[in-house]
């Protein structure tokens, strides 16, 4: 299969758009940008569509995927009922980054709801997404446009290295702006419950909702036995090619505990990656492949390069990648997610 990229905007983008859209009315597989990542889409109601997601991500039949929509009337055949909590959530937080877990109507392919009686939803606040999803008319299911277990994307080049020759067409809009998945809320608990971070953060979901739980396996590593209730549940996700190991504690600490540890898979013959804030970057040896997604007082632009920086260390072939640990609160609870998870949970404690 020959795979074609395609610079489409919302301005001068009409043909393009539209092959993207005759591509999915014909169940095929198109990539196209979020604010989040670039996603992997097809037809949520198309079980032979649903499948050629699976097999072009190497993605296993367990984990759900998220159905986009481009207007709130298209979640009301996908779900049984709409709370009022899940009207007041879309009201203030999209479109954008917040995906919500409802109770099924079964009207979506078996593969999208992973054999589970709830189903994820949300709406992007991309305007390329929004115009394909509404000029097909129908609720697209799109997981992140990689190779199962890989970084997400945040570049159509990304999407490129991973699906060339898998999907017919990529839709490049250029990099994305949050960098990190949706934050996913299952609103079919007593207390709702954040099952995985993203850009809504906990902080101001609690604004709406006064109270909010976060599943453990947030920041724990946790041994699911099926089926989970969203993507990125499980432990092997967002993982580059190198061992990644995690070094959390006071940065005084950190700084050094990481100097030391790479001088010593240094001494063994391997090739050294840091993963550094701005504020402690210069305090690396220059022989390392230090890179720095951004500053830690600004974690919405660390988390926008964050996927980025670990796909770099590929190409830099490094072996190992020592990462600092960051603050958990606010947007820094999606980033240490998806840094613990793209480390398998391989924790270094420096203090």
């Amino acid at each position: 299969m020959r795979t074609r990229v395609l610079r489409a905007d919302v301005q001068d983008g009409c043909a393009v758009i539209n092959d993207a859209v005759n591509l999915l009315v014909a169940g095929e597989v198109v990539a196209f940008p979020t604010e989040t990542v670039y996603g992997l889409g097809c037809n949520a109601l198309d079980n032979k569509a649903v499948e050629k997601v699976f097999a072009a991500k190497g993605r296993p039949s367990d984990n759900p995927l998220i159905v986009h929509i481009a207007h709130f009337a298209q979640i009301k055949p996908l779900v049984r009922e709409i709370p009022d909590i899940a009207i007041k959530l879309a009201e203030k937080f999209w479109p954008g980054p917040l995906t919500l877990v409802l109770l099924s109507s079964g009207a979506a392919a078996k593969g999208v709801t992973a054999g589970l009686d709830t189903i994820a939803i949300r709406m992007p606040a991309h305007p390329v997404a929004l115009e394909i999803i509404s000029k097909s008319d129908l609720p697209i299911a799109a997981p992140s446009a990689n190779r199962s277990g890989r970084p997400s994307p945040t570049d159509a080049v990304h999407v490129l290295s991973d699906m060339d020759g898998r999907i017919p067409l990529i839709i490049d809009a250029g990099k994305t702006n949050i960098g990190l998945e949706s934050t996913v809320l299952d609103l079919t608990r007593e207390i709702p419950v954040i099952l995985r971070p993203g850009g809504v953060t906990a902080e101001m979901l609690k604004q709406v909702l006064g109270e909010v739980l976060i599943d453990e396996s947030v920041l724990n590593a946790f041994d699911f036995g099926g089926s989970v209730a969203s993507p990125g549940m499980k432990h092997t996700h967002y993982a580059p090619q190198a061992e990644m190991i995690v070094v959390c504690g006071e940065m005084l600490n950190v700084v050094p505990k990481i100097r030391q540890m790479a001088k010593g898979f240094s001494n063994v013959g391997k090739r050294v990656g840091i993963l550094a804030t701005s504020e402690t970057a210069s305090q690396y040896p220059e022989d390392y492949c230090v890179l720095t997604p951004g500053s830690r007082l600004a974690p919405q632009i660390y988390a926008s390069n964050l996927f980025a920086s670990l796909r770099e260390f590929d190409v830099l072939g490094v072996d190992v990648i020592l990462a600092e640990g960051l603050s958990t609160q606010n947007e820094g609870l999606a980033i240490m997610n998806r840094m613990l998870k793209a480390a398998g949970f391989n924790v270094v404690n420096a203090d």
